[in-house]
């Protein structure tokens, strides 16, 4: 079963119009969920990233978009699939139909998918640049539009390649993200992740794992610019992301890393899931 605007319908007799803006123009914008015990992890976070992205969109909030009206609509939906222990969500927000690339209405609608997730932590993770295009900096790369080729290229790549993941570079060349999740490198105390004014995306469990490390005695953390270079150099790797939390990278070309940081702050992030603290 998917939900269209509040409603459950079955998904095979599910459709959408030719006119649609998130298929004809990625007019649109997601948030996905990681769902355990019954319980959205890190909703409010996702929430507020949601309004925030709907207004610089200029997309028009309706009223009944409350924290706890989107959260009952999307824990319905999983209480409409049969046999599913841990789940993740994908709620996508659109413009209503019409127009060309100036829509007719600002409105909304919305659809929740609800799926398996099956992600799960591998001991071996190999990734690589991804240089054909770039991740051009700015505002409007931090948002989780559905405008998404730039990862599609990546996904292909990776798949040519053998690769688990790849890195993402911005103009500059600077390092921005994996092709579906935040980046952060370790050189002996000091962990970097590329700045939001990278081009990255304002990813939940990066703000976690920031937030966990500005408590940490021993690391310090730092948001900035990063090259490849110092990739190559690092004493560790690691990507983040809703769903599968933190997974550690265990090869980059002929480089392998340590894994020790990364696992530690997985355990650390699966604490602050139990208990929000």
């Amino acid at each position: 079963m998917v939900n269209f605007n509040g409603k459950l319908i079955n998904q095979s007799a599910f459709s959408m119009s030719a006119n649609n803006r998130a298929f004809k123009y990625g007019d649109a914008i997601f948030e996905t969920l990681n769902i355990q015990n019954n319980t959205l992890v890190f909703w409010e976070d996702h929430y507020f990233r949601l309004m925030a992205s709907m207004r610089m969109l200029r997309m028009e909030i309706p009223m009944k978009f409350t924290l706890e009206f989107l959260e009952q609509e999307i824990l319905k939906t999983v209480a409409s699939q049969d046999g599913i222990s841990k789940a993740r969500a994908r709620l996508t927000i659109f413009r209503k139909d019409g127009g060309l690339y100036t829509p007719l209405t600002n409105e909304v609608d919305f659809l929740i998918e609800v799926s398996e997730n099956t992600s799960e932590i591998k001991k071996s993770y190999r990734i690589d640049l991804f240089k054909d295009f770039y991740n051009f900096s700015g505002l409007l790369s931090t948002v989780k539009t559905t405008n998404r080729m730039l990862n599609t290229l990546a996904g292909i790549f990776m798949d040519e390649n053998e690769l688990d993941n790849c890195v993402l570079i911005n103009e500059r060349k600077g390092i921005v993200e994996a092709a579906n999740a935040n980046i952060f490198i370790v050189k002996g105390n000091e962990i970097k992740t590329p700045a939001l004014e990278e081009g990255c995306v304002k990813g939940i469990v990066r703000k976690k794992i920031i937030e966990i490390l500005n408590k940490n005695e021993v690391y310090s953390i730092l948001e900035t610019a990063i090259s490849p270079f110092e990739m190559q150099k690092a004493d560790e790797v690691f990507i983040t992301n809703a769903v599968i939390g933190v997974q550690p990278v265990t090869n980059y070309r002929k480089k392998t890393y340590k894994t020790g940081v990364g696992e530690k702050l997985a355990s650390s992030l699966k604490l602050l899931q139990i208990t929000g603290k």
